[in-house]
């Protein structure tokens, strides 16, 4: 069975134990304090595992500990996984960023753009320049999620009903679809604006490659990379590791709640959310990008490919806060964060809410599942749960401070 393992101590690796430590009780204080089920994190550096921490419950009604193989869904972290599928298209000459969508996936050649009014008043014009998959990529493509609330747009996806992002009983072909029939938020490329678009990618990458996008990412990425448990569903041998997912209760801790259904291959094959992994497979995918590209003789993409995907892509170098849509993006944490392809990328690490190095790339899923990398003090760092919080643990930024005070050169 393929785990996580520690290897080496931490003042081998220039890191702090004694930090380490600090950093071990107080996300273990979460715990204990009802407010987190359990957790796992990984500190490497060099992409030797120096500090590797399993605490808490992965179902707290059964007493089953966190152990370095369970799974776990990571939801969002699946974002960076369907970027380098689609880089490896682009590498091969099948795909290209500034390729119009339309040329894949037709049904977006009539695309129109919100210009005013909201509800039955709504007008919407032609857009002005065509939606491209640099713009999917980036996240700058003007399409948006239900659950925003704060704009006429993200109310039309909701009369869709694609309030979880997925029209009811849908595919990936037929939801994508859905999408294309609503009016963009924005011009393409004007704005950032987290969405369903990572969805479309994964559509995409299905037209050019001909193949279900899970058959892909296990042929091209996991497959090669040595991510045996990873994939969009959990096996009857898998089950028993698969975390119990949890959410607030009105009383102040925590309780089970529906989460992904796994238990055979899903109808939606998510880009954008729809993956498990255990720490092992996500150490496997973190240190393929920390390398740039190559893992253990297996090279997945040029080096050159890795910088493009994770330098900041959003114009004038300016950050998430700066170039978000409002109100939506308007807080602190996106202050000195940049976006590239699929990850963010702090370009200012003096205006981030946490202390980050120059360059530090990475992303995170809505069950409380991280991970970044950090190429100025060659840090590699995750940290795994299943809880989707109602309200802010405030825990990412304390992580990686934490992370931070433990780096000793």
């Amino acid at each position: 069975m393929a785990l996580l393992r520690q290897e080496v101590e931490p003042s081998e690796a220039g890191l702090d134990p004694e930090a380490l430590d600090r950093l071990d009780r107080h996300v273990a204080r979460q715990v204990d304090a009802g407010r987190l089920p359990g957790f796992l994190l990984a500190v490497s550096r060099g992409g030797r595992v120096a500090h590797l921490t399993a605490y808490g419950r992965r179902d707290i009604a059964a007493g089953l500990p966190v152990e370095h193989d369970t799974l776990y869904r990571i939801y969002s972290m699946t974002k960076p996984v369907t970027s380098v599928a689609a880089l490896i298209l682009m590498e091969e000459g099948r795909l290209r960023l500034d390729d119009p969508v339309a040329d894949h996936l037709p049904a977006f050649a009539g695309l129109r753009v919100y210009e005013a009014g909201s509800g039955a008043d709504l007008t919407t014009r032609p857009l002005e320049r065509p939606l491209l998959v640099k713009h999917l990529m980036t996240h700058t493509a003007g399409l948006t999620f239900a659950f925003y609330h704060c704009h006429p747009v993200d109310a039309l996806y909701r009369e869709a009903g694609l309030e979880s992002a997925v029209l009811p009983g849908s595919d990936l072909a037929g939801t994508v679809e859905a999408y294309a029939r609503l009016p963009l938020q924005f011009e393409p490329g004007t704005q950032w604006n987290y969405s369903v678009a990572t969805n479309v990618l994964g559509r995409v990458i299905e037209v050019v490659s001909g193949q279900p996008l899970d058959e892909f990412l296990a042929e091209r990425i996991f497959r090669p990379l040595g991510m045996p448990d990873a994939g969009f569903q959990v096996t009857a041998g898998q089950a028993g590791r698969l975390a119990e997912l949890y959410g607030d209760s009105d009383g102040g801790g925590i309780e089970p709640i529906p989460g992904l259904p796994l238990s055979g291959r899903p109808r939606f094959l998510s880009g954008s959310g729809g993956m498990v992994a255990t720490a092992y497979d996500i150490h496997r995918f973190t240190e393929m990008l920390r390398r740039r590209g190559e893992l253990d003789g297996v090279r997945l993409l040029r080096p050159r490919t890795v910088d493009l995907m994770t330098s900041n892509h959003l114009p004038g170098g300016v950050d998430l806060r700066a170039f978000g849509s409002r109100p939506a993006h308007d807080e602190p944490g996106n202050d000195g964060v940049g976006f590239g392809l699929g990850v963010s990328v702090v370009v200012d690490p003096g205006r981030t809410q946490a202390p980050s190095g120059l360059g530090a790339y990475g992303w995170s899923g809505v069950a409380t599942t991280t991970f970044w990398v950090d190429p100025s003090h060659d840090v590699s760092v995750q940290f795994l749960t299943q809880l989707r919080p109602r309200r802010s643990l405030k825990l990412y930024p304390d992580l990686k401070r934490l992370v931070h005070e433990a780096i000793k050169d």
